[in-house]
């Protein structure tokens, strides 16, 4: 197994916890959830803060696997990681991109359930992940 592969594996699993712990618990207030996609400055304001509070948890849990586990990261690789999972982040969270996706890949109807499941919020999650993922790779390789 590669070096890159276990710090894949490591960065990984630290953005996920990270971002479960961040998106639900540290990371955003309800009055941030609540107006992070309304428009103008209203929403970028709540969205910027809670963007910049999700990230400082992630980065404090990131910081503490590369010390404690001795990865070797290269400060390009976690910068665009964490650039990409910022933006990415933001995007998503301004809602209308999760609902433009459904929407054209056939599952308006998914994204307009809310009980028993909201899919907008699975499909927000699952996006993140993917994008977690793809910032995982980034810092792994670069």
């Amino acid at each position: 197994m590669s070096i890159s592969a276990v710090v894949f594996a490591v960065v990984a699993a630290t953005f996920y916890a990270g971002h479960q712990v961040a998106d639900h618990v540290f990371g955003q207030s309800d009055k941030q959830a609540a107006h992070k996609a309304a428009p103008g400055w209203l929403g970028w304001r709540h969205l910027l803060g809670h963007v910049v509070a999700y990230h400082f948890v992630v980065v404090v849990m990131l910081a503490v696997a590369i010390v404690a586990l001795d990865l070797p990261v290269t400060a390009f690789g976690i910068v665009a990681g964490l650039g990409f999972s910022a933006i990415s982040h933001a995007i998503l969270d301004r809602r209308w991109p999760v609902r433009w996706l459904l929407t054209h890949t056939g599952s308006g109807d998914f994204a307009d359930r809310q009980a028993p499941i909201c899919g907008m919020y699975l499909a927000d999650q699952s996006l993140h992940a993917a994008c977690l993922w793809v910032s995982s790779l980034l810092i792994a390789c670069l």
